[in-house]
């Protein structure tokens, strides 16, 4: 899960993200403000990757502000500027800002700065991961699941208590987020590969710790099934049959 903050006072420019980042599941906004306090101490406490700032007198000294914020947040987040003129550019290159967005905004020069923000914060940093349904959110924990099953464009999470809760999402769209222990073993199934007890090349199957699960693979997804497969196998031993 990935949280942003926005810093801004421009109502259009705050619904355009919001607009945009709708369509990255990762993405979870977690406030906005233009007041500098508030929006500190928001960062500071909630620890966001990714800041929309809006360096256009929204508050005194957005770069002070930067820099400050790094004193004390060893997590510095991914801040992106924006402005309605391009004279700062150097000024938000030498202050570690990541990217620079024009006003006005518009949904593709947002869209490309989201995709590089993808691109730069790991994956496999992600311990949760959350299910968007309206107002409702649910957090699930990725090293409390099981595995994965598509069915038509929903999605079923097998959980490690016995649960299954649905998403309103394709498989390829979780598929995407997951951290690198996931794999992908079939049109229908992730596997978390740390519940994986047992794979069986002639049945085509793998077992899952809890509940024996009976996970199916295609050859689709062999070298998927490889590499877990080597990544469990560091100490193998012959059984004699």
């Amino acid at each position: 899960m990935r949280n942003y903050f926005i810093i801004d006072k421009n109502p259009q420019a705050i619904e355009n993200i919001k607009n945009v980042l709708e369509d990255y599941y990762e993405f979870n906004c977690i406030g906005v403000s233009n007041d500098y306090n508030c929006a500190m101490n928001t960062i500071l406490k909630e620890t966001p990757d990714l800041v929309f700032f809006n360096i256009d007198n929204v508050i005194d000294n957005p770069f002070k502000f930067t820099q400050e914020l790094n004193l004390f947040n060893a997590d510095f987040p991914v801040f992106i500027a924006i402005s309605s003129s391009k004279e700062k550019v150097y000024e938000v290159i030498k202050n570690g800002f990541f990217d620079f967005l024009l006003n006005p905004l518009t949904e593709l020069e947002i869209r490309k700065a989201v995709l590089k923000v993808l691109k730069k914060i790991p994956v496999q940093s992600r311990k949760n991961i959350c299910l968007k349904s309206y107002k409702d959110y649910q957090y699930l924990k990725t090293d409390e699941i099981l595995f994965l099953k598509a069915d038509n464009n929903t999605t079923d999470f097998y959980m490690n208590d016995g649960n299954i809760i649905s998403a309103y999402k394709t498989l390829k769209t979780f598929q995407e987020i997951l951290p690198n222990n996931f794999h992908r073993i079939h049109k229908s199934y992730i596997i978390n590969k740390n519940f994986v007890s047992r794979i069986q090349y002639g049945k085509y199957t793998c077992t899952i710790k809890r509940n024996s699960y009976e996970v199916p693979f295609t050859k689709t997804y062999i070298n998927n099934i490889e590499s877990m497969n080597k990544d469990l196998s560091e100490y193998s031993y012959q059984s004699l049959n």
